[in-house]
């Protein structure tokens, strides 16, 4: 009988590595061919990793919560039938396919690109890049061949580049490295003498340790990644929500009619975007940090955030530009459910270039919304709630109005947004959120 090793397959446009985040297989077991062999996240998608072949599975690389990089073997069959006469000669025993990592190190993911972490911008080209790569020493005599920005990068987070193995040509030290040696490293210890003995914690039967895997890893890295690059500043505004909640109830009126779904308030806030957009197009944009500038995308994709039961996935609408209201309604409900069901695609998860995010009926009175990097700006739609206010009319008497608001919160980047632009860029939602009639215009 012959051996196979199958390698991770390319799963994706500029996907280096994924997380094991499920197998459906284990040694012993007879696979036939298409037959899922496990689960692989990469930025934030769940692939599931078919088999090309049928046989008898010999071993299988990587523990779930693994990285796997691409072209990695995977799992090793012994093939049967007509299958083995088709395998390719294994390059080597299955111990010398999978590397081995030193004691210590064992489960930890690889410092190359992590997992969940958007890589830069496409910029300079490599011979540009190692001439703008400056050479350090580090003690020992090696080379560290680091940008400009990645050591400034290293300082703040008090990473010492010397420590680490470079993922980028040449080795050198790339800022995805930087991030993931920050997010693993552990505060330095005292010296023994100088350290009082700790009491040991007593353990409870009932404590419970859960790994961050899957998508909650992917989170987590993303987070990280927006605290060391953004400089948040958040804007506050009330709007005033009355005509649109009227408008919408005649729009879903006659879709009803029609036997169509009903809208929510998402895609008039979609189009509501645009117009901010028309006039301060800034806000539609992506921080380069390799080369310290704003791209301002032409194009419009929204991403929304979706509550899962494996944590917050956010989902992309492209062009929105070119997309009716009803449009953009189904598409955003379409992906919504795909996102519930953990079956949306690569491309259905990237290249967004601004996020709306909504809690939905547990909107509450306000939130500071993370900027998800490399994006400037995020949007924060909160409940529609009635107020009761003390008007003045016109003869002079004083009365009570009840109206129908909506707070806004809009978080931005305050490196290359000011808050008069960020304030002035919401009014300009809030005006079109207000006159909806102007969003059918458009």
């Amino acid at each position: 009988m012959a051996q196979f090793e199958f390698k991770l397959p390319d799963i994706g446009e500029g996907v280096v590595e994924g997380e094991i985040v499920k197998w459906l297989v284990k040694p012993g077991d007879q696979i036939v061919e298409d037959q899922p062999l496990l689960e692989v996240m990469t930025d934030k998608a769940t692939v599931t990793i078919p088999s090309p072949r049928r046989g008898k599975v010999l071993q299988t690389v990587g523990k779930e919560g693994d990285i796997a990089k691409v072209h990695s073997t995977l799992v090793v069959l012994e093939l049967d039938g007509e299958g083995a006469a088709q395998a390719a000669p294994s390059t080597g025993t299955p111990a010398q396919a999978a590397p081995t990592l030193p004691p210590g190190q064992a489960g930890q993911p690889a410092p190359l690109q992590t997992a969940g972490v958007p890589r830069p911008q496409a910029g300079a080209s490599a011979s540009g890049a190692q001439t703008s790569a400056q050479a350090a020493g580090n003690g020992d005599g090696r080379k560290v061949l680091a940008t400009p920005v990645t050591r400034r990068m290293a300082r703040e987070l008090g990473v010492d580049l010397g420590a680490l193995q470079g993922s980028g040509p040449q080795g050198r030290v790339m800022k995805a490295d930087v991030l993931a040696h920050a997010g693993n490293q552990q505060p330095q210890a005292r010296p023994a003498e100088a350290r009082a003995p700790l009491p040991a914690p007593a353990a409870l039967a009932e404590d419970e340790l859960r790994p961050l895997r899957g998508l909650r890893k992917s989170i987590a890295k993303s987070m990280v990644q927006s605290h060391a690059y953004v400089v948040p500043f958040t804007f506050v505004e009330e709007c005033d929500t009355a005509a649109l909640t009227s408008l919408r109830e005649r729009v879903n009126a006659e879709l009803a009619r029609r036997g169509e779904a009903k809208l929510s308030y998402l895609p008039f806030i979609a189009r509501a975007l645009l117009r901010g957009f028309d006039r301060y197009p800034e806000l539609n944009a992506l921080m380069d940090e390799e080369k310290q500038a704003l791209l301002v995308k032409k194009e419009v994709n929204l991403g929304f955030g979706a509550a899962t039961p494996q944590g917050l996935t956010v989902f992309v609408v492209r062009d929105v530009r070119s997309r009716t209201i009803p449009q953009i309604g189904a598409e955003i409900d379409r992906l919504a459910k795909a996102a519930r069901e953990q079956k949306l695609q690569l491309s259905e998860l990237q290249g967004a270039t601004f996020t709306v995010t909504s809690l939905g009926k547990d909107g509450g009175l306000m939130a500071t919304p993370v900027v998800k990097h490399p994006e400037v700006a995020i949007l924060g739609v909160h409940k529609i709630k009635e107020h009761a206010r003390p008007v003045r009319h016109p003869d002079g008497s004083v009365g009570v109005e009840i109206a129908e608001r909506m707070n806004l919160s809009c978080s931005f980047d305050h490196r290359v947004i000011d808050g008069h632009i960020g304030a002035a860029f919401l009014y300009e939602v809030i005006h079109a959120l207000e006159a909806p009639e102007l969003l059918l215009m458009d």
